[in-house]
């Protein structure tokens, strides 16, 4: 069971399906069956070190739809839009799996990997390892923890295999206590989500506040709110290594030139 606490939100809702979506995933498939497939997956590329540039480097998402606002993309090509962050600067890809509320699939991780030469991060709402496991068998370099999800021993336990499968955890954090748990975990890559996930408003000075209180050491990523180079110079200037950016790459008139514009800021 998750070690979430209800907010009377669509959190909760997102939560409540998911425990039962992966006890369903686990009644159709069962865990050692599912841990047999390890066998047959390559090494995962170095997603951490794909960050870790001159400039800030961009995690560009492939999203279909979000709860808050509905399809962004009717005739939606994860490939393609996936290549198209590849061949215009961004350092990593996110592809969210969720399908009850975000209509992902993750078929959807699978098919960018075997695409485009980065890394791959999957965006989920992990409550069980065996989610984890999914996630290396479908070829993800690293596996999204969201603080907020999940109790301090679940967060120990999912990082600690995230990172003996070799990929990396990245930890996401709302606000200062989220921070201080996360850091706790002693962790190499954390997120830190502008949009509050229990009423989906967005705040780009949430990174800029909670940076201050992240190790240098430590690989820092600003998540939600980012449009133009001007937010992604306020996010580097207050620290941080890397972006994720979903909407406003999805719904850009010409997306490889909006790749190009949030890819290229200084560090």
């Amino acid at each position: 069971m998750s070690g979430f606490t209800k907010t009377g939100t669509i959190l909760d809702q997102i939560i409540a399906h998911k425990i039962e979506e992966v006890a369903d995933a686990k009644s159709r498939l069962p865990a050692r069956e599912l841990q047999a497939k390890l066998a047959d997956v390559l090494p995962p590329r170095d997603f951490i070190e794909a960050l870790r540039r001159d400039s800030v480097a961009l995690i560009a998402e492939v999203k279909k739809a979000s709860p808050s606002k509905g399809v962004f993309v009717e005739n939606f090509d994860p490939v393609d839009i996936a290549t198209t962050y590849y061949q215009n600067g961004a350092a990593a890809v996110s592809v969210l799996t969720d399908e009850q509320f975000f209509q992902g699939h993750l078929d959807y991780l699978t098919q960018v990997k075997q695409a485009v030469n980065l890394p791959v991060l999957r965006k989920e709402f992990v409550i069980d390892g065996y989610q984890v496991t999914e996630a290396r068998v479908a070829g993800a370099d690293a596996v999204l923890l969201i603080v907020a999800c999940l109790s301090d021993s679940q967060l120990a336990d999912l990082q600690a295999q995230i990172i003996e499968m070799g990929m990396a955890a990245l930890i996401e954090v709302h606000d200062e206590a989220e921070m201080e748990r996360a850091l706790a975990l002693q962790p190499r890559l954390i997120g830190v989500n502008n949009r509050d996930l229990r009423n989906f408003e967005v705040d780009l000075q949430t990174t800029v506040q909670l940076a201050r209180l992240c190790p240098p050491e430590i690989t820092l990523v600003g998540e939600s709110g980012i449009h133009h180079a001007a937010d992604v110079q306020i996010l580097a200037h207050a620290g941080v290594h890397a972006i994720l950016v979903g909407e406003s790459l999805i719904l850009a008139d010409d997306r490889a030139t909006k790749v190009r514009e949030l890819s290229g800021v200084a560090r």
